[in-house]
């Protein structure tokens, strides 16, 4: 096992010049994330709480062990999409502790737009689901909802992924023994009745909570028949009548408590399959890789560095060191946990996919996680690197990643473009969790490539018609692609639509990497199948 040496002095200028540009990306990220724990406007949240109601967010505290960390998953999720409505998407998502237990949290922010589905409230809400069914999670889902928002009805109601998938994830998990327990804590119509119903136990709180599929006012719309909320889906009806309900709570706290006693229930947490060391901090601060990250995207950096301050004891047992060296594969514990890491150092080459491709066979023969950390500008191009088989080491490195089933994570730190994006292990295939720092950044090609690419064909039809351009037209022509490229690549573009599950701060790696990693760890190990590597 070797040790980093870090070479870097945070004494210098350009030390101070990078921290100060990091550290203001650190608090643009601390804005937003301020921004969507607010929920809705004051005068909603204080209209919300003069019902006598816990705000959607006390109720997760209220539900969780005391101490519990949240993972929230999708917290960035719809920002600036539709208007009026905070980033989060009006549903909040994360992992927590209840009564010792890992649980996926689901809670509809009914004080934005009074919980009602929008398109990415339904991708947040089965991202969630997905997540919690491959961990075994069981799912508590705090429910007050106004149903869909029918302007975006093309993107809640007829696909998959959206609000009959949420449905059909809950009847599947339950199937496999995942439970399923709803808190009814207001009103909720049409799917925010099924999703109720459609759980294993549900309780609803008196005089607050209600459900039906249709509400009053559609309910005479359709029948001329008068009814109100009570009479027509209140708590006290469901109960003792109809039975859709199983326990009827005076309050919120007492619903949660309800809640926490149903969880005590259930099966014990499984056992860790792996073989745990004693966790140790790294050698170097995670806070100095804020001087050590470039803030000129165009200068590369130093990823041993990084992994120096990543790993515990700054330790790594490299693989291949001394070939396909653009590519740093080695065995490495963060906080304990075993780690196969495959770190980005540059361009990838063959013999870099190579390399890749037989470690990440390894790891599946001794299930080991693996932990793909990404900052690349992409596979090499040109005559040679085509001559010399990119494209089929490439594919071997590819099928190597989408064939195994070991837990896998992408952390993308800086640069990730074109088929290295895919290759490694972008979100296309499907990594237990995906994750942006605040230097992330992710496009088919960066924006000056793209620019020049695009104003080479504008000027072949330039040459091919006989005319041309002046250079104001061509920079104008220039300016909207490179600004297109540069917002498209934004991590907060690819938080936005649900592209990665969070945006971190370097300084968080290690913990939300032990986290989950203990999610994975209590599942069971599935064998690995590799596809046809093509020699």
């Amino acid at each position: 096992m070797s040790i980093f040496t870090s070479r870097v002095s945070t004494q210098t200028e350009e030390f101070a010049r990078n921290r100060v540009a990091y550290l203001a990306l650190i608090d643009d990220l601390r804005r937003r994330r301020a921004e969507a724990v607010i929920g809705g406007s004051e005068k909603a949240r204080k209209l919300h709480q003069s019902r006598g109601q816990m705000l959607p967010r006390q109720r997760i505290t209220a539900l969780l062990d005391p101490g519990s960390p949240f993972l929230e998953f999708g917290q960035l999720a719809g920002a600036d999409l539709y208007e009026g409505v905070p980033p989060g998407a009006t549903i909040i998502t994360g992992v927590g502790m209840v009564q010792g237990r890992a649980c996926m949290i689901i809670v509809n922010e009914a004080t934005v737009k009074g919980g009602t589905m929008f398109g990415m409230t339904t991708k947040r809400h089965t991202r969630a689901q997905q997540f919690a069914w491959r961990h075994r999670l069981p799912c508590i889902t705090m429910v007050q909802s106004g149903g869909g928002f029918l302007p975006d009805l093309a993107n809640i109601f007829p696909d998959e992924g959206h609000a009959g998938s949420i449905m059909y994830n809950q009847v599947r998990m339950s199937a496999e023994g995942i439970a399923q327990i709803a808190i009814v804590h207001g009103p909720s119509t049409a799917g925010g009745a099924y999703i109720p119903a459609l759980c294993d136990e549900v309780v609803i709180v008196r005089n607050q909570g209600a459900m039906f599929l249709g509400s009053p006012q559609l309910v005479y719309a359709a029948t001329k028949e008068v009814s109100d909320v009570e009479s027509l889906g209140g708590a006290q009806m469901h109960t003792t009548v109809s039975g859709v309900t199983d326990h009827m709570a005076e309050d919120d706290g007492h619903a949660l408590a309800i809640t926490r006693d149903i969880v005590a229930r259930l099966e014990a947490r499984p056992a860790l399959r792996w073989e745990l060391v004693a966790p140790r901090a790294p050698k170097y601060r995670a806070e100095e890789i804020y001087g050590l990250f470039n803030a000129d995207r165009r200068i590369p950096n130093n990823t041993r560095e990084i992994l120096a301050r990543l790993t515990d004891g700054s330790e790594l047992q490299e693989f291949k060191p001394l070939f396909g060296d653009t590519l740093i594969c080695g065995f490495a514990h963060v906080h304990g946990y075993p780690v196969g890491i495959l770190a980005s150092n540059g361009v990838m080459f063959s013999e870099s996919a190579v390399k890749g491709a037989h470690f990440i066979e390894m790891c599946c023969k001794r299930d080991i996680p693996l932990w793909f950390i990404v900052d690349t500008p992409g596979f090499m191009v040109g005559t040679a690197a085509e001559r010399g088989g990119i494209a089929k080491h490439g594919a071997k490195f590819m099928t190597a990643m989408a064939s195994a089933n070991v837990p896998k994570y992408t952390l993308i730190t800086g640069g990730s473009y074109a088929a290295a994006y895919l290759a490694m292990c972008g979100r296309g295939f499907d990594p237990h969790c995906m994750m942006m720092w605040p230097t992330g950044h992710s496009a088919l090609m960066g924006p000056e490539q793209a620019v020049t690419t695009l104003t080479m064909v504008r000027e072949t039809i330039h040459k091919r018609e006989g005319t041309s351009w002046t250079d104001a037209e061509r920079e104008a022509f220039q300016a909207p692609v490179r600004k297109d490229f540069t917002e498209f690549a934004s991590p907060y573009n690819f938080a936005r639509h649900l592209w990665c599950d969070m945006v971190i701060e370097p300084a968080e790696t290690r913990e939300v990497m032990a986290l989950l990693l203990d999610l994975a760890g209590r599942t069971r190990a599935i064998p690995t199948r590799m596809g046809v590597f093509r020699m």
